[in-house]
């Protein structure tokens, strides 16, 4: 049998990549669910990694390839033909930001037509992209993809800092790590790195991190499957610092899907009494295959509850120790993570969420023992959902006090600290540290 050309075999995932790409820009849809789809079709886990590759390229700048079309096409792809048009923007990213061997990508983006059913607009595939390629692309504006009211809303909460929040959230992040000690320390697992020739460097602010610049298959990292480590972003895992809950506390993780931060807490004390909410089963299911893929057993219980309910008859009666509360929340501190956030957030969402953080906030607080602690954090880089909602709850609850957190949780925000994306290679993160009076 004759194997298949380069061209050919590369074909398959860029017209994946396509697909998705119509989905989320086109239809609303969201890429996380729409990936989830589509990368199991695809049985080469390097089709996959190019698969997120090129749509993660194409989302945090598509104002710039959509630009493109419109100088170099008369009338561009409209709805209907909105494959084409996605699959014209997998040929401009991999020529550039990715800077893909020109020929191959070109090649096999064409190629990618005939998989798409458009054998008739493979010429024209060509033509843009060696266009593309002789005359460049127009430059990119990190600015240009967010919406205007979301766009304003970051200025006038960052005005210093805006430009390099925006710059920052078009970057590739790096990967970041959580060793289990549990199954052994950070120094131990970075060798185990270093013999697979993988490089990674210890964070000295985060006694479990270890970062990684570029990419690789999850599944290729030393001892993942039996629960070595875990990938979790240099802000969540500060999480577990901030809370700081006592040895053996009776500790509450309110909002715990898909469960990162619940097992960091039980990493670092096997011997919590943890019970997780979350208020859809399905996303529950995550939490109970993470705990079992770390190998964390114990005084665990893991409920589907709306916490944010009046409703307490799954709850004893007996307070918590402490309470993390990981808010819904805008998600504008992860863009560079999950860039379809800036295509599908409104500004009617910003009320709705500021509403039912308070409620939850209310609602845990009397679940909290005298002299317990709550963390309120979010991935949210707005204001509105951080220092001024934690600001307000302070002020009509009075048994509630800030507590102090160092500067390395970033800056000083109100009663909180901020960090903003890419500050310490990390995402965009808010923590708020409250503390109720004792009896």
């Amino acid at each position: 049998m004759t194997a298949p050309s380069p061209s050919a075999a590369g074909a398959r995932p860029r017209a994946v990549a396509a697909r998705v790409l119509d989905a989320v820009l086109l239809r609303g849809r969201s890429l996380r669910v729409e990936l989830a789809k589509s990368l199991p079709t695809l049985e080469d886990p390097r089709d996959r990694a190019l698969v997120e590759t090129l749509c993660f390229a194409v989302l945090r700048q598509p104002g710039r390839f959509e630009a493109a079309l419109s100088n170099w096409m008369p009338k561009p792809p409209g709805r209907r033909d909105g494959e084409l048009k996605t699959l014209l923007f997998v040929g401009f990213a991999q020529l550039d930001p990715l800077g893909l061997p020109a020929h191959a990508a070109v090649a096999s983006t064409v190629e990618a037509a005939r998989v798409l059913g458009r054998r008739h607009q493979a010429g024209l595939v060509n033509a843009l992209l060696r266009r593309a390629q002789r005359e460049g692309l127009p430059p990119a504006s990190p600015e240009a993809d967010w919406p205007d009211w979301l766009r304003e809303r970051i200025r006038a909460d960052w005005p210093a800092q805006a430009a390099a929040i925006f710059a920052e959230s078009v970057a590739p992040p790096p990967l970041w790590l959580r060793v289990n000690r549990q199954q052994g320390s950070r120094d131990a697992y970075r060798e185990r790195l270093t013999a697979a020739g993988i490089e990674a460097r210890p964070d000295p602010d985060l006694a479990d991190a270890l970062r990684v610049e570029g990419t690789l298959a999850v599944a290729s990292l030393p001892g993942f499957t039996a629960g070595a480590v875990s990938v979790q972003d240099a802000a969540a895992q500060a999480v577990a610092d901030a809370l700081a809950p006592p040895a053996g506390a009776r500790v509450l993780d309110a909002c715990a899907a898909p469960g990162g931060k619940t097992a960091h807490l039980l990493e670092r004390d096997p011997g919590l009494r943890l019970t997780a909410l979350d208020i859809d089963p399905k996303r529950l299911e995550a939490v109970h295959a993470t705990l079992r893929r770390l190998q964390l057993r114990g005084d665990v219980r893991l409920m589907a509850v709306d916490a944010a309910s009046a409703r307490d008859d799954w709850w004893s009666g007996e307070p918590f120790d402490a309470v993390l509360l990981d808010a819904p929340c805008s998600a504008t501190g992860i863009v560079r993570r999950q860039p379809d956030v800036r295509l599908h957030r409104r500004a009617a969402d910003i009320e709705a969420l500021v509403k039912l953080q308070a409620r939850l906030l209310d609602v845990l607080w009397a679940k909290l023992a005298p002299g317990g602690v709550l963390l309120y954090a979010t991935c949210s880089i707005l204001k509105a959902e951080n220092a001024a909602q934690v600001e307000a709850f302070l002020a009509r609850t009075p048994d509630a006090s800030a507590g102090a957190l160092p500067e390395t949780f970033g800056h000083a925000s109100g009663p909180g600290r901020q960090r903003l994306p890419g500050e310490g290679g990390g995402d965009g993160f808010f923590y708020a540290r409250l503390v109720k009076a004792a009896a």
